[in-house]
């Protein structure tokens, strides 16, 4: 009985050894089957979100909850320093030293200092870093950005926008709650531009958009639905910010073209008040200069007043032998009466003024503008014939030698009396280059056509480009070498078939092509009317300083921080820009 009894248990035990042995592997694939499909399936819905900023667990569970703290504890202010204003502060910790941060002249900061940073201090402690609103960071300690609910929201509506395309049929509800939830979120935030402007329900609609967004994620099926939608959402992004870039490039364009009312208005005093005046008092002094071969001559080719002014002034303040600088402003019939007037109410110190009607030239032209247009192009800054007035120079002034060329979008920061002594030997015009050793540096070939065979041969594509803005020309050397004939060459080729960009530059890059002799970069600093990282000590050091590009100083657009350059040689309090309403931005 024994024997048996031994053989019946021994054969149990190793049948329920064999299922266990069966068994395990099917346990085990399952649960780490399920296991990888939940976390792939967390990953990928946080990383969809995070194509703004990461909505992973930390910020949607603590990041909630620290909101809902904070709004218990009424809203109170962060514990640290308020600095405001450049860094000043506005409670009993101003004696701490605020050296470490950061201000912008012009404009209003405000910095919440941690306790940590307190104690921390140095420069380091500088960088930005994401964080949570708990105060913890990713990798260190600090306070929350004062945006950041605002952006947490924005980023609940990308996740839903994602997921409500890509939900199954079969969870229609759920679409229908991600829409109301879209709905409600942007609801709160298109009234609200910062965390301080948002309502009290704001935290319970994130809580019940988060909660709509949990549910979305188990029940979401498809990764490649997912990602396909993100990437059609991705290009339509892309598409708008394009048509919204050529739509700013557009208004830019527009608004460098335009004169405010203030700029009209003054014209209008100043040409009442020019024709009120009896004939032999519109004439301004010292005529006898005009053609001195042996003094200081500098040409303006412009119709805006105030920037000639202030080239006049920047010019009169930094330089020696006042008496030796003689100054020549051409303008147009409309803006030669106010012109005028204003340099008669405004004489230039002991320096000599003239100002020209370019309409009174028998030999130019009446149609002279339409000379350099091309076909397509209206922006007046590059068919206006004052622009291109600098290629009559020897014509204007037959008398003289050397003269000094120099845009009306200029402040002269030095003397500039050296230019006259600089050895030219046989070459036309003095430049300063723009090339560099970068190869997006500007060169030949972006302004002029070598497709062109005629083109090709004459010239190199990898040739140094140079600025027009500030230029002495040799005027003897012009007549000797008969570039006026050149100038007319090339107008001839370029009405058959269009070989350059429009503008003066690229035709000057023709023109004076090997008759340049290259200045020191300190001479002339182009760019600040459209490069705002121009460094400061390139600015302090520059001779001249030109608002190159759409953004001049005298427009609303103009950069803010290089602004104060050209208004210190202006006098706002002149009664006649006061009437016009003509402040300095």
């Amino acid at each position: 009985m024994r024997p048996s009894v031994r053989r019946s248990t021994i054969s149990i035990f190793f049948i329920a050894l064999l299922c266990v042995c069966a068994a395990a592997p099917i346990v085990l694939i399952s649960f780490f089957w399920q296991f990888s499909l939940s976390l792939e399936q967390k990953e990928f819905i946080g990383g969809s979100s995070g194509i703004v900023k990461n909505l992973s667990h930390w910020q949607s569970v603590d990041y909630l909850n620290s909101i809902e703290q904070e709004i218990s504890d009424e809203i109170k202010e962060p514990d640290g320093f308020l600095y405001q204003d450049g860094g000043a502060s506005v409670d009993k910790l101003e004696r701490n030293s605020s050296s470490d941060i950061p201000t912008d002249s012009g404009s209003t900061n405000v910095v919440f200092t941690s306790p940590s940073r307190r104690s921390g201090g140095g420069a380091g402690a500088q960088e930005h870093h994401p964080t949570s609103s708990n105060g913890v960071m990713r990798g260190g300690n600090a306070r929350p950005l004062m945006d950041e609910k605002i952006r947490y929201m924005e980023d609940q509506i990308i996740t839903a926008r994602a997921l409500h395309f890509v939900q199954p049929s079969s969870n229609s509800h759920l679409v229908r709650e991600l829409k109301l939830r879209i709905k409600e979120i942007e609801s709160v935030i298109s009234h609200a531009s910062k965390d301080s402007d948002l309502h009290g329900s704001a935290l319970q609609k994130m809580k019940a958009m988060e909660n709509t967004l949990s549910k979305a994620n188990k029940a979401y099926p498809d990764c490649s639905a997912m990602a396909s939608k993100l990437r059609a959402m991705s290009y339509s992004t892309e598409e708008q910010l394009r048509a919204q870039m050529n739509q700013v490039s557009y208004l830019i364009q527009l608004a460098s073209r335009t004169f405010s009312k203030g700029f009209h208005c003054l014209t209008m005093k100043l040409t009442t008040e020019y024709f009120a005046l009896p004939p032999e008092k519109r004439q301004l002094p010292y005529s006898h200069k005009f053609q001195k071969p042996d003094f200081y001559h500098y040409a303006i080719f412009s119709d805006n007043i105030l920037a000639c002014a202030v080239v006049v002034n920047s010019t009169i303040v930094n330089s020696m032998e006042l008496e030796k600088i003689v100054f020549h402003v051409v303008t147009d019939s409309l803006n030669f009466p106010a012109m005028t007037m204003w340099f008669l109410m405004n004489p230039p110190s002991k320096a000599t003024i003239q100002v020209l009607n370019m309409n009174e030239f028998e030999w130019l032209s009446s149609n002279y503008g339409l000379t350099f247009k091309q076909h397509g192009v209206s922006d007046p800054r590059y068919t206006s014939p004052l622009n291109h007035l600098r290629f009559r120079l020897p014509k204007f002034f037959p008398s003289l030698n050397k003269i000094l060329v120099l845009d009306h979008d200029v402040v002269v920061q030095k003397d500039l009396r050296r230019l006259w002594n600089v050895d030219m030997g046989d070459k036309v015009i003095g430049v300063v280059e723009t090339c560099t050793n970068d190869l997006s540096s500007p060169s030949l070939k972006m302004l002029i056509n070598f497709n062109d065979s005629t083109i090709a041969r004459s010239f190199n594509a990898n040739a140094c480009v140079w600025a027009f803005g500030m230029n002495i020309f040799d005027l003897k050397a012009w007549r000797k070498k008969n570039l006026t004939k050149v100038l007319n060459k090339w107008l001839q080729v370029g009405r058959r078939k269009q070989l350059w960009k429009a503008g003066s530059l690229p035709l000057g890059q023709l023109v004076f092509y090997n008759h340049t002799v290259v200045l020191d970069r300190r001479w002339h600093l182009p760019g600040l009317g459209e490069d705002s990282t121009l460094s400061n000590l390139d600015i302090q050091r520059a001779a001249v300083i030109h608002y190159s590009g759409l953004m001049k100083p005298w427009l609303e657009i103009g950069i803010p921080k290089y602004r104060r350059h050209w208004n210190k040689f202006l006098q706002y309090q002149n009664p006649y820009l006061q009437q016009c309403n003509i402040h300095p931005f």
